[in-house]
């Protein structure tokens, strides 16, 4: 017979089985469960001049707070379309005529995996798990989602031209390139390698990664990642960023995309700019007069009018959507992953900069799903972010996609939605992957005309830029910090600007494959503008001291600005005040109930 104190747990565990399985019963059979009593013309209601505003504000779900299925689903399905074309156009760029040349099927197959990968990874990072006797997590517990990393795409595409040239992949009689799976999955494995920097950086402490990689380092880092991305996405805005780009005279690639295309022009048509154009200026009307939905998928909603609007003047080509098969899933295609040496240190800086991103980003998810930001538990969210950061840039490369990064726009739809809640995190990774899995919708996305993916994707990537600079613009610029921008930018624009500025350096032509390995590598590094920006500054940053001079000049800078600065010190305490009781106030009794009091009143 059992004793007492044994009976006790385990009735304790069933009681609590039960009530989980009861509660999730009345989310689905109850009104209450199903659609609550949410007002959810809020997230359709248009910003349109002289309409008359409705002062209320929409309630807040806290993290673990009930929320209505429905409304989860709903605000879940917004994310997922937020992050929607993030999360498509790294494969359609690397698999296309500008990467690695691999054709209609494996471009498709790229981007369901894409999807579906994303999906599952996001879970990860939204679920948080306890390592067992550790003090250590994985993930963040928060709406961290993750989608395919834009800074890898640059040197992805500086390396693929190199295995291009050094024979590596296969070019045609004529020099143009052949598909190269073999180029794309020596990326993919090169990656997965380089992942575990980042891993290790996750047990580093925030504080100590913040003084060896601070805004110095990263802000310029990132800029020249976006400048960088930016020449590629008006490429494609102009018809094109594959050979047809060159306006040769002869050949298959006279016209953009190709001659065999639906309606073939020269690069550079008037046609091409005005579709790209049609995208850029629907995602302005939609921030300008949009609900707050439209805002925070205006992306898509440009990219679905050019889409439009090509398939009405007759740019589409269906016979790729009408060859492509019903579902797809990870694995139906695969490639042969190798390590190929010049790109480690490139790779590497990328995984750095990921991670000094993953803490920027976690912190702002932390705020605007007013939990803390300093302390144990903000600490160990930062802790698990990262290692999942590094530790799903491997299971990527493991299902054949490029590495991920925890994504930044998904903070402005809980700040717009005044959502937090884990549900609708979860239901964003449901509907990522019923997309990946449907083949004939990635089929779709894959065939939209370049012009179209350009005027979307030159919007995405000058926002990769702005962040850059939002990030400097925390520097202060006395003489020391000016000296290490202007020398690491120095080289870095001019890489971006003329990127085959390196490409005669080493003349070397004989049989040895490590030494051509290794000139590879110096080569790539110095013709990748982020990645020497990256290393100049970061060294500079390391070993110039601070002058004396400059440290007094700071100081009578800082006492002719006394005022401002104990204003601006009163206000952030007065703030941490607020959002504290605000939480207080907020804060669930139970996993049952929902924080929907609106926050208070700002002081003036």
């Amino acid at each position: 017979m059992a004793e007492p104190d044994q009976i006790t747990p385990t009735l304790s565990r069933r009681r609590t089985w039960s009530e989980k399985l009861r509660r999730f019963g009345r989310a689905f059979i109850t009104k209450d469960g199903l659609i609550g009593d949410y007002d959810y013309a809020y997230l359709f209601r248009p910003n349109i001049p002289f309409m008359k505003k409705d002062p209320r504000a929409a309630p807040f779900f806290s993290l673990n707070g009930k929320m209505p299925v429905f409304l989860a689903l709903l605000l879940g399905f917004q994310h997922a379309l937020s992050m929607l074309a993030g999360v498509i156009t790294p494969p359609i760029i690397l698999s296309g005529s500008g990467g690695a040349n691999l054709g209609l099927e494996l471009s498709q197959y790229l981007v369901s995996t894409s999807l579906i990968v994303c999906g599952i990874l996001s879970a990860i990072q939204i679920t948080r798990f306890h390592i067992y006797k550790t003090p250590y997590y994985l993930g963040t517990g928060l709406i961290s989602v993750v989608g395919t990393s834009f800074a890898t795409i640059p040197v992805a595409q500086g390396a693929l031209t190199q295995m291009y040239g050094n024979g590596f992949c296969p070019t045609d009689d004529e020099g143009n390139p052949l598909p190269c799976p073999e180029g794309y999955g020596a990326i993919i494995g090169t990656a997965a390698c380089c992942a575990l920097l980042e891993i290790a950086l996750s047990f580093t402490s925030p504080r100590v990664l913040k003084k060896i990689f601070p805004p110095l380092v990263t802000g310029p880092t990132v800029m020249l990642i976006g400048v960088k991305l930016i020449e590629s996405g008006f490429k494609n805005w102009a018809g094109g960023s594959g050979v047809c780009a060159d306006r040769p005279e002869t050949g298959p690639y006279v016209m953009c995309p190709d001659v065999n295309a639906p309606r073939p022009l020269p690069w550079g048509s008037a046609e091409f700019i005005g579709l790209g154009f049609s995208v850029f200026i629907t995602i302005i009307l939609c921030e300008r007069f949009g609900s707050p939905i439209m805002k925070s998928t205006a992306v898509v909603i440009g990219l679905l009018t050019g889409c439009i609007i090509a398939g009405a003047t007759g740019y589409f080509d269906d016979s790729g959507i009408k060859a492509a098969p019903a579902v797809s899933f990870i694995w139906v295609h695969t490639f042969p992953l190798s390590v190929y040496g010049p790109i480690v240190l490139p790779l590497l800086a990328v995984f750095v900069i990921l991670a000094v991103e993953a803490i920027g980003d976690i912190t702002a998810s932390c705020d605007v799903s007013r939990l803390e930001v300093e302390g144990k538990i903000y600490d160990s969210r930062i802790q698990g972010g990262v290692l999942a950061d590094g530790l799903n840039g491997i299971l990527a490369a493991l299902c054949t996609i490029t590495p991920v990064s925890t994504f930044a726009q998904n903070n402005g739809v809980i700040a717009l939605t005044r959502c937090a809640n884990r549900k609708a995190g979860y239901a964003c990774c449901f509907w990522l992957i019923i997309l990946g899995i449907f083949a004939k919708i990635s089929a779709a996305l894959v065939s939209i005309p370049g012009a179209v993916l350009g005027g979307m994707t030159t919007f995405l990537f000058s926002a990769v830029a702005v962040s850059g600079i939002r990030i400097i613009s925390t520097v202060h610029l006395n003489r020391r910090n000016r000296f290490i921008l202007t020398a690491g930018l120095a080289i870095g624009y001019g890489a971006t600007l003329v990127p085959d500025w390196f490409a005669y350096v080493f003349t070397y032509e004989g049989d040895n494959r490590s030494l051509r390995g290794f000139y590879d590598a110096i080569e790539l590094v110095l013709e990748t503008g982020f990645a020497v920006t990256a290393f100049i500054t970061l060294i500079l940053n390391l070993t110039l001291p601070e002058e004396a001079e400059e440290t007094e000049a700071a100081g009578s800078d800082a006492g002719s600005t006394v005022d401002r600065t104990e204003e601006s010190h009163d206000k952030v305490e007065w703030d941490h005040i607020r959002n504290k009781e605000t939480d207080v106030e907020n804060r669930p009794s139970s996993s049952d109930e929902i924080a929907s009091a609106p926050p208070q009143p700002k002081a003036e």
